[in-house]
């Protein structure tokens, strides 16, 4: 087929089943959205709790990697057995590949807080919970922001393969052209939005990060 004949297909293909294109647009972007806050909600406190008790830090990010090194399809399957088909065992699959990064950035944010900072508000009589509020998170946001913005993209590419086992999305409409005979363009008319909803979240969640960044005091480096 040529570009020009794929192309019409498309146009074709939006034309007739825009509202069911877009109605996959929002159950996949919802999808990764919910898995990587139920993650950002384990993964933030976790995160601050092993910069301050370094001794769990092997332990959490050791588990963590595990799970991060499993293939996402594999991992799908797994989960599957025990919740079934359909949108929770798609959730918790992107639940469990966004923690790494989350507790990771977060650690990372925590513990590079110029120490001098810390100390100044130690002699100003905050406690410790009053440090962790109003000095170290405020300027670890962007780097935990970083890892939210890296989870969602993943999260984004993970739901995809989520229509596999009954999760919809995108991805459902990629199966459809996969099934199909000359199905190029309902193929293109699934992967095209996916790769705009990560290329898109990547650059809202990058200016998001950059607005968070503190101005002019930050790190030990």
């Amino acid at each position: 087929m040529s570009h020009m004949g794929l192309i019409q297909q498309l146009v074709y293909y939006f034309n007739h089943n825009g509202s069911y294109v877009l109605t996959q647009f929002l159950r996949h972007f919802l999808i990764s959205i919910y898995g990587v806050l139920l993650a950002a909600i384990l993964g933030i406190p976790l995160g601050i709790l092993i910069a301050k008790k370094g001794k769990l830090k092997g332990f959490v990010i050791g588990m963590a990697n595990v799970i991060q090194t499993i293939p996402s399809l594999a991992m799908i399957s797994i989960i599957m057995l025990g919740l079934g088909l359909g949108t929770k065992t798609v959730i918790t699959t992107v639940f469990l590949y966004s923690l790494l990064p989350i507790i990771s950035n977060t650690y990372a944010g925590i513990t590079n807080v110029n120490s001098d900072l810390v100390d100044a508000a130690k002699g100003m009589g905050m406690t410790s919970q009053q440090q962790l509020l109003m000095v170290e998170l405020p300027l670890s946001l962007a780097v935990i922001m970083a890892g939210i913005r890296n989870a969602l993209v993943v999260a984004i590419g993970i739901t995809a393969i989520g229509a596999f086992v009954g999760g919809g999305g995108l991805g459902d409409i990629i199966i459809r052209g996969t099934n199909a005979t000359n199905g190029g363009a309902i193929i293109l008319a699934g992967s095209l939005p996916t790769a705009l909803m990560a290329v898109m979240s990547d650059i809202i969640l990058g200016i998001v990060q950059r607005y968070l960044e503190p101005k002019g005091i930050a790190s030990n480096h």
